[in-house]
């Protein structure tokens, strides 16, 4: 029986037992089964800003999870081992007689990561974040787990590509706090190289940004999204939405599929956020 997920914007008709882009959800007897939930292949305190969020907790250090899978393609990821090449029906990275991922997982119930969480409140920790991944593709463990931390009287963060359909984002806002949501460029030419779609992304950002939280991320890839005009463009439409939303303009170094490029230039980088800063009221720079 042919089963369409709608967790993303890709919509994969899947057929009994098979898995769809993400490499997190299943077809099961009929049903999309969340294959990745509660399953965690990375765990760690971080500074707040590092998520990255300027405005939100400024001090803080949070709780942060990822799992396995993601919908988009990037060629610059640079957490591919657990977002990209651990998908389950990714071609040499699973074991043929299993067919589980070759990266280690540990299971964690919500109720396990939120009392995790907790019991840091007093070393300074705000809560959770859902990162690392795209957490989305399993957003029924982020609402799941979120929904607790809210019971605690703490804090849950999401970083997304922000691809999930806004039912899944409905879902998720009564529980969510704050959200660094990449806008990756600014063109729909720039965002189908990557399997995505601006417009999508753009109807996310307005959503969310009406109930919690929300600061953008762009990473400037040399020859892809690095114009003035472009960045024009963003930034207008950004303050169009709100001009208080930080945008974060970030430095590519090589990663994954993309060595053979050299790192950003620091000054395109600066003088990119300089182009923003006339629309938008917080604009800051990273990994320079």
């Amino acid at each position: 029986m042919t089963t369409v997920c709608h967790t993303c914007i890709h919509c994969c008709r899947l057929e009994e037992g098979q898995r769809g882009l993400c490499g997190a959800r299943k077809n099961v007897n009929g049903e999309i089964a969340c294959e990745n939930y509660g399953q965690v292949t990375a765990l760690a305190f971080d500074p707040i800003e590092k998520k990255p969020l300027k405005r939100f907790r400024p001090g803080s250090l949070i709780l942060s999870a990822g799992s396995y899978g993601c919908n988009l393609r990037c060629p610059f990821c640079q957490n591919h081992a657990i977002s990209l090449e651990a998908r389950r029906d990714f071609k040499g990275d699973s074991d043929r007689k299993s067919g589980q991922p070759m990266l280690k997982t540990i299971f964690m119930t919500p109720g396990e990561l939120a009392k995790m969480a907790w019991q840091h409140k007093k070393d300074g920790n705000a809560g959770v974040a859902f990162t690392y991944n795209e957490p989305l593709i399993g957003w029924e463990f982020v609402r799941d787990t979120a929904r607790l931390v809210k019971e605690y009287g703490m804090d849950s963060v999401v970083v997304t590509n922000g691809t999930a359909s806004l039912e899944v984002l409905e879902e998720l806002l009564p529980f969510t706090d704050a959200m660094n949501i990449d806008l990756k460029g600014f063109s729909e030419e720039y965002y189908g190289k990557l399997g995505g779609s601006l417009e999508t992304v753009k109807a996310f950002i307005v959503r969310a940004a009406k109930d919690c939280h929300v600061e953008l991320t762009t990473l400037i890839v040399p020859g892809e999204n690095d114009s003035a005009e472009e960045m024009e463009a963003e930034a207008s439409w950004i303050a169009s939405v709100n001009r208080e939303i930080p945008l974060h303009v970030t430095r590519f170094f090589p990663r994954y599929r993309m060595t053979d490029r050299d790192a950003t230039d620091i000054g395109q980088v600066y003088s990119l956020a300089e182009t923003a800063r006339k629309h938008l009221e917080y604009v800051f720079t990273g990994n320079c």
